[in-house]
């Protein structure tokens, strides 16, 4: 799902660079590309292709990458998709559904 957009600026994804070691296991198994390799160590190259599915955190033996476990806001992925919009959750202010 290349390509494939989350909401701008939700992503909970961290690095803390210096304690990465340049392994690249975390390139390996992030589905949508979030990281790249930058003068040996991991940078986050696309923070809003992060889906939140923990598996670089996961993976990484050094705790260089965190993420809090989550779905991107699926909710409003998938109407943005069925309406053929950007993502939206179509919460009110104050809502407490998916973005509130």
């Amino acid at each position: 799902m290349k390509g494939f957009r989350y909401l701008s600026g939700v992503a909970t994804l961290k690095l803390e660079r210096d304690k990465c070691k340049g392994c690249g296991i975390c390139l390996e198994v992030c589905p949508h590309d979030v990281l790249s390799m930058k003068e040996g160590r991991v940078e986050i190259a696309d923070r809003d292709a992060c889906m939140e599915c923990g598996a670089c955190a996961r993976n990484c033996a050094f705790e260089a990458l965190s993420v809090e476990a989550g779905v991107g806001c699926a909710a409003a992925v998938i109407l943005g998709f069925l309406k053929g919009t950007k993502p939206t959750c179509d919460c009110s202010e104050g809502s407490s559904s998916c973005c509130g």
